[in-house]
């Protein structure tokens, strides 16, 4: 058999014209192709016995990409071994042809990429924050996340199990006993609902600072930030009112303000290259509260600043535990924290803990609950117990390591414990109509109540605060021209381990 770009070859040059009579060729060939199907037809009962038709399928399949490639073998082969000949005895002109014919089989097919499942394929943006490490794919994941994000959670866990945390033991060798006691794995068992709606609370978190992570850049406006992170989490969470929502609004302090900043309706705050800003933000469903921060600097002079807050919390997590000390954990933290120094401008400074900021507990519906871990030693000796959250947070500072508060306010809370007060004016009234049904004990600012259609509210707000029935938390900030860094998880300190909750593959 002559190879089809021979063929071409041979006809073009009029000193050898092709082959005339293929004939006897052929009918030869249709006789060995039915001895050979008489044969395949005979065999393929015994090669096949006792397999599924999927099995047969698949074996089908095998066996034709082998002889495709013995196919190939054989065609290369024979073309290596007449090509010499035949490229001679065809005229100069063809010389060409012959070789780019000789070449051809050694060319490798491009294999096509399957599209992952989950949506369409798209390609993430770089990374350039000092803070992120390479995303995984989760255990029990179906679906593989958009960019933006765009699949619901029940849809990339069809299950309803979402991942489970970091899982470590209780500190102190009193708690050994937790890990084998039939008691407490019956009391584990039994709360495994509340569970997996926390895990779920925190895979939404997950999900959405790590889009955050992705699409936050200098020269963007903070007021822009903060409304994508809270459109992504709201569509993660599945917001339903009280039941599923926000846990708090988005925080975005800069520099020297360590906490409770988040940009009104005319800020035109624009986030530049040197800043370090904390965003901390949270979901809740049921009330349960994922409380989750991080920090995020560009310039890599920031970074031993962002090691020794992530340090320090870290090690605050380790050290917490059902029975421990609050003040315990407190000591170990400070301890950790201004081990570090970081050097800024060619000024080195040591990275203080900010003593009047601190961790705390968490309930139902209530971000504050009543107990706070502190970051520096000295403080209140209580106890953590059996089946309480927490939030372990530590805030680093090259300044005084102590906030005021200042600027102007934008985040309010309705009091857990509001007394009952007479208010004079209606529209303070409405008002806290609104925020009983859209809000409860949860933490809201003023764009969300703008969001939502109340106008000329202030002189309300202002009466309701006064009246101690809502608090303001204005901005927390030390001294100008300093750097604050923050890191926080949320815990659960379930009978048999602890877990944290919020724990990714970022920090």
């Amino acid at each position: 058999r002559i190879p089809p770009s021979l063929k071409i070859s041979a006809m073009s040059d009029p000193q050898h014209p092709p082959c005339s009579d293929p004939k006897p060729n052929q009918g030869g060939s249709d006789v060995q192709k039915q001895q050979n199907t008489t044969e395949s037809a005979e065999t393929s009962e015994d090669r096949y016995a006792g397999l599924t038709p999927e099995q047969i399928k698949k074996k089908k399949k095998r066996e034709r990409q082998k002889a495709k490639k013995r196919e190939a073998k054989a065609r290369a082969a024979l073309e290596a071994k007449q090509g010499g000949g035949e490229n001679e005895a065809v005229a100069g002109t063809d010389i060409a042809n012959a070789s780019d014919s000789k070449a051809a089989p050694e060319k490798k097919k491009r294999k096509r990429k399957k599209k992952k499942k989950g949506g369409t394929e798209t390609k993430e943006p770089e990374i350039i924050m000092r803070i992120i490490g390479k995303e995984y794919k989760t255990q029990g994941e179906a679906k593989r996340q958009t960019h933006p994000p765009s699949i619901p959670l029940p849809e990339m866990f069809p299950k309803g199990k979402y991942p489970i945390g970091e899982i470590m033991e209780h500190p102190g060798d009193f708690n050994t006993f937790r890990v084998t006691s039939e008691e407490k794995r019956a009391a584990d068992k039994m709360q495994e609902s509340m569970y997996n709606e926390i895990r779920e609370a925190a895979e939404a978190h997950r999900q959405t600072r790590r889009y955050a992570q992705q699409f936050i850049r200098p020269g963007m406006k903070m007021i822009d930030i903060v409304q994508k992170i809270e459109a992504c989490s709201e569509k993660l969470i599945r917001k339903d009112g009280l039941k599923r929502s926000w846990g708090f609004p988005t925080g975005c302090s800069i520099n020297h303000v360590a906490a409770h900043y988040t940009p009104n309706y005319g800020d035109e705050t624009v986030l530049k290259e040197k800043d370090v800003v904390k965003l901390d933000f949270g979901t809740q469903i049921n009330g349960h509260i994922i409380d989750c921060a991080f920090t995020i600097a560009f310039d890599p002079m920031f970074d031993k600043l962002l090691e020794a807050v992530q340090d320090a919390t870290n090690t605050g997590i380790k050290e917490a535990g059902i029975d421990v000390r609050l003040c315990d954990i407190g000591e170990r933290i400070q301890e950790v924290m201004e081990s570090y120094e970081v050097t800024i401008d060619g000024k080195t400074y040591q990275v203080k803990s900010i003593s009047n900021l601190n961790g705390h507990s968490i309930g139902s519906y209530q971000i504050h609950a009543g107990k706070s871990v502190p970051i520096v030693k000295g403080r209140d000796a209580t106890k953590m117990e059996e089946g309480e959250m927490y939030a372990i947070e530590t805030f680093g500072s090259t300044g005084k390591g102590y906030v005021h508060e200042d600027m102007a306010c934008s985040h309010y809370m309705k009091n857990f414990d509001a007394p009952f007060r007479s208010l004079r004016s209606r529209k303070s009234k409405q008002l806290l109509s609104h925020i009983d049904k859209n809000f409860g004990t949860l933490a809201f600012c003023r764009r969300w109540l703008e969001d939502q259609g109340q106008k000329g509210y202030l002189m309300a707000l202002k009466e309701l605060c006064d009246a101690d029935i809502v608090r303001k938390y204005p901005p927390l900030c030390d001294k100008p021209g300093c750097y604050t860094a923050q890191f926080e998880h949320t815990i659960l300190l379930r009978p048999t381990c602890k877990e944290v909750v919020s724990r990714g593959n970022d920090y």
